[in-house]
């Protein structure tokens, strides 16, 4: 038995896409033991990953921080790792392989870089969608591949009947308005006409939530829906994906959550401007369908309401 590392350290939606890789990696090393390593906000979400012997976590604090570089490094050392599996693919965890594996190739360090496409440059490889990079890693590092295009994010789910209890949830409907305030061009502004479009029509039998972030609680202000919290404060991402779970149908911005509605099987839609494409980040799922746009101020509610009474039945 040997033990194996995966790095992977964020964000909410790489977390989700990576769930099928870090499954494939488990079940091809069965005989060996999976660690993995990551950052605060996912630490202890990923002790209940089923595929991991345990978690190791990386305060990422800048790398001129000689002591606590020194400190991770003799963390990690003292596995003696058979092989890693660089999931993050960053110039963080490109310094981290300097360190540790300076002349590795891919059968030691499996990574972007090492598993890269002789007829390839690295900017033109990063043009293919997520999950079809990965898929070439893990398999030109001779991992059998079952899962790695299919993720599965429900190992994050965990019990939330309090709070469903609480808010009296049933039938409802998660929206998420919000993105990250340095890429407002992810933002569609028509969630409160649309909202008003599912009530017209359902009335009654739908509630329509959002589950804000810990800094989007402000704006919830701003959406005429209900805000779903616990305790008056935001939602761990295992209850959030519990909620995802049980809801009937999702809508919204190119989103961590938007990632883990796409993963964890649920109906629902997800709008795309000009910043990037459905394709390339490999949302689109056999539920899970996006509208892509070249801009998303001019996307109209009734053109989403559409597309979301087609889905919803």
């Amino acid at each position: 038995m040997s033990n194996i590392l995966i790095i992977k350290h964020g964000s909410l939606g790489d977390i989700a896409q990576a769930s099928g890789a870090i499954q494939d990696i488990s079940e091809f090393h069965k005989d060996d033991d999976i660690y993995l390593l990551t950052t605060y906000p996912y630490f202890e979400l990923f002790k209940n990953n089923p595929y991991l012997k345990a978690v190791i976590l990386d305060k990422r604090l800048s790398r001129f921080n000689l002591i606590y570089l020194f400190t991770l490094m003799r963390v990690i050392k003292k596995y003696k790792f058979k092989k890693v599996f660089d999931l993050q693919n960053s110039s963080r965890t490109n310094f981290y392989k300097r360190i540790l594996f300076p002349n590795a190739g891919h059968l030691i360090w499996s990574s972007s870089d090492t598993t890269l496409p002789k007829d390839k440059s690295k900017k033109e490889f990063d043009k293919n969608p997520v999950l079809i990079r990965f898929k070439h890693q893990l398999e030109t590092s001779g991992v059998k591949t079952n899962r790695v295009m299919t993720p599965d994010f429900n190992w994050a789910c965990t019990n939330i009947n309090k709070i469903k209890k609480e808010y009296d949830l049933k039938k409802f409907i998660i929206l998420f308005p919000f993105c990250s305030p340095h890429l407002i061009i992810k933002k569609w502004p028509h969630y409160n006409k649309f909202i008003e479009l599912v009530k017209n029509k359902y009335n009654n039998e739908y509630k329509v939530l959002v589950a804000p972030g810990p800094l989007e609680i402000p704006m919830t202000k701003d959406i005429n829906a209900v805000t779903v919290l616990n305790d008056q404060k935001a939602l761990t991402i295992s209850e959030l994906a519990s909620l995802i779970k049980d809801s009937s149908y999702v809508v919204a911005n190119d989103t961590g959550p938007a990632h883990m509605a796409a993963h964890l099987g649920v109906k629902g839609l997800t709008l795309f401007g000009s910043h990037t494409t459905a394709y390339k980040v490999s949302i689109e799922r056999e539920n899970f369908k996006a509208i892509q746009v070249a801009d998303l101020n001019k996307l109209t509610p009734e053109k989403v309401f559409e597309k979301f009474v087609e889905s919803l039945n």
